[in-house]
């Protein structure tokens, strides 16, 4: 089963997750908190361990991805990738997160390829259930580039 937890921008859906997952160990994947300075960065939920996805401006062009006013690391994008695969392959977590799918993906990059993976296999799995944060903006585009004609919309206050 596949959950979508959507909503505008900066209206709390990771720390909704963040509060969620706090008390629960049946869940694994990938959330992008704001950090420091308001820089985002990975958060393997499992693992408890972080990494940067936001670059500094000074890093050369062709090892980052520019989208709007953000500058994220490629390398960051493929760790987050291989951690999302690896998540679904070997885990007996109920659920899984992506956070969070968005104008990268729709061109099939940032966690595109994790996800296209981990959509077509948790979309008919009964016990195991993949939650992707999504921008509400951008729902439609991401339902129809997935192929996602069955799932369950949540909302930040779903998860209190």
């Amino acid at each position: 089963m596949i959950f979508i937890l959507t909503g505008e921008i900066r209206t709390g859906k990771t720390t909704a997750l963040l509060d969620w997952i706090s008390n629960r160990s049946d869940v694994d994947g990938l959330l992008c908190p704001d950090g420091e300075g308001g820089k985002r960065y990975f958060f393997k939920i499992k693992a408890n361990e972080t990494f940067k996805l936001e670059a500094e401006a000074e890093v050369e062009t062709e090892n980052v991805i520019k989208i709007g006013s953000y500058i994220f690391l490629k390398s960051a994008f493929v760790k987050a990738n291989d951690y999302l695969i690896s998540v679904a392959s070997k885990t007996k977590c109920k659920y899984v997160i992506i956070d969070e799918l968005g104008k990268l993906e729709l061109k099939n990059e940032g966690l595109h390829r994790s996800s296209e993976a981990l959509i077509s296999s948790f979309k008919n799995n009964t016990t195991q259930h993949l939650i992707l944060v999504i921008r509400d903006y951008l729902l439609e585009d991401i339902l129809r580039h997935y192929n996602i004609s069955e799932y369950s919309l949540w909302k930040t206050e779903d998860l209190k």
